[in-house]
């Protein structure tokens, strides 16, 4: 089977994929432990401390208080490990958990694990791309191939 094949295009109103992954703050986390608690923001950004991922980040870090206001979780993952996660977070000040998904099991799980081609290399790599879970787990809006300008208002005005 390739690649390709192995994707899921989950869309709006059918049930998130449940996973666990470390975070770079020392704990694991599950969808499942915010179920009937939390609407999750998750964010699929591709490498950390890149300028758009930076952008992204910190979007969403300045954005937080609005958001948890709000009864919402946010996550970040990519496959980047939680060394570098660390070091993402303490120069942005990041003030949410960064999960590891080196082995990009989640990440195809929910379709964002794409062929890139980047001056004219073809790699495999996360496509931007945000989901707001509601309570029971549901999606309840999928951004894909994220524009990072305006984003945290389109998240914004999805809850």
């Amino acid at each position: 089977m390739t690649q390709e094949k192995q994707e899921i295009a989950i869309g709006e109103g059918q049930k998130a994929p449940d996973f666990t992954l470390p975070a770079d703050d020392g704990k694991k986390y599950s969808l499942s432990e915010f179920l009937g608690k939390k609407e999750v923001v998750l964010y699929f950004y591709p490498k950390d401390d890149t300028p758009g991922c930076t952008a992204e980040a910190c979007a969403f870090r300045d954005s937080l208080s609005k958001l948890n206001s709000r009864g919402v979780q946010v996550l970040g993952v990519s496959l980047d490990d939680l060394d570098s996660h660390s070091k993402f977070r303490s120069k942005y000040s990041l003030n949410f958990p960064l999960l590891s998904d080196t082995d990009a099991k989640v990440s195809k799980a929910y379709g964002v694990y794409k062929e890139k081609n980047m001056y004219g290399k073809k790699f495999w790599g996360i496509e931007r791309s945000t989901f707001v879970i509601d309570k029971q787990g549901r999606i309840k809006k999928a951004f894909r191939r994220v524009k990072v300008e305006g984003h945290i208002d389109e998240v914004m005005a999805a809850l």
